[in-house]
């Protein structure tokens, strides 16, 4: 058995609560934080009991950075 620390982001998008792994490309929802959080732990594990061999980035401090981009 491992253990690996993860880093998570979780934002309220319309009427739901979205919670996202920045180490790997998994995400989930629910109707509050708490629900958000818990489907994301249980979408992990199951990725993780799937996947023999995960490419998991290390993130060291994570960090919102806000910009404003102009487009046509």
């Amino acid at each position: 058995m491992k253990t690996i620390q993860l880093n998570s982001a979780v934002w309220k998008e319309g009427e739901h609560f979205v919670a996202q792994c920045l180490n790997v490309d998994v995400s989930s929802f629910g109707n509050s934080k708490e629900d958000a959080l818990g489907n994301l732990q249980e979408a992990l594990e199951l990725y993780f009991e799937d996947n023999s061999h995960p490419e998991i980035t290390l993130i060291e401090k994570p960090e919102i950075v806000g910009s404003t981009l102009t487009y046509a």
